[in-house]
């Protein structure tokens, strides 16, 4: 019988990285890792909504808080942003690779390939460029655990979303050859599959058309981002020898990408 006593381990004073943060998931998940003690680590493009957010995230209980514009789709300003960081908070304990968006609902065949730019560019670049620079130092300190955002959209494809969908595909091998990379370190490697949340995702992706984004949750109770922020949270504490390959969570009204439940609303 073995002898080993589980260990959970406290995220009080650890570095958490969220890219992406200034709201939804990000937000949420900052607010998760703030009420348990961390020192958050946050950016975005919206410098204005992280100072907003980073008073909120103190007075639930962060043990400090240091927010920095960046956008992930350029590498340059990744590792230049990252390389500046003060000292104290260069020691990265949790990466959250957050930041990620979709553009347009359309064919193929017809759609703008500027969609396509921004999703490739800042869904798997953006990851792979941050993963890049904070990985080697995890290793080094012993240390670490990467959480990478994914989609039920990268389990199956769903029509008018082919390269959204393909981004999210490439997130799940990402994630799943970093982890087989990192074997023999202590470092971990998760991905976060949801299903339909309720943030702004929507809205940016029919480029503010609110009418549009609106229509995705009619009937329907999709999950909130702080349903998230708990999945994500529950992965980071488990004790150090257990590793949460991948968590898919969806609403009780979806299937999966492409089946959902939509109540009719007279009922």
């Amino acid at each position: 019988m073995s002898s080993h006593t589980t260990t959970y381990p406290s995220l009080r004073n650890q570095v958490v990285f969220i890219t992406g943060a200034s709201s939804g998931i990000g937000a949420a998940s900052a607010r998760a890792f703030a009420s348990l003690g961390a020192r958050l680590l946050l950016c975005a493009r919206r410098l204005d909504r992280l100072h907003s957010l980073a008073s909120e995230l103190t007075a639930v209980g962060a043990a400090a808080v240091h927010v920095f514009p960046l956008d992930v789709r350029s590498r340059s300003a990744v590792e230049d942003a990252l390389s500046a960081l003060p000292a104290e908070w260069q020691k990265i304990d949790i990466l959250l690779n957050n930041a990620g968006l979709s553009r347009g609902l359309t064919k193929l065949h017809l759609d703008d390939p500027s969609d396509w730019e921004e999703m490739i560019d800042t869904n798997i670049k953006g990851l792979l460029y941050v993963t890049r620079a904070v990985v080697p130092g995890m290793i080094e300190r012993n240390r670490g655990h990467i959480i990478n955002l994914g989609s039920v959209a990268g389990h199956i494809t769903y029509a008018n979303g082919a390269v959204y969908c393909a981004s999210k595909a490439a997130e799940k091998s990402i994630s799943e050859g970093l982890k087989l990379d990192l074997m023999g370190t202590p470092v971990r490697v998760t991905s976060i599959d949801p299903g339909m949340v309720e943030t702004e995702f929507s809205l940016v992706r029919f480029h503010g058309d609110a009418v549009r984004a609106d229509a995705v949750y009619r009937n329907i109770t999709p999950l909130a981002a702080a349903d998230v922020a708990d999945a994500i949270v529950w992965a980071a504490t488990r004790p150090a020898h257990v590793n949460i390959h991948n968590i898919v969570l969806t609403t009780i009204d979806q299937g999966n990408s492409v089946t959902f439940n939509r109540r009719d609303a007279k009922k």
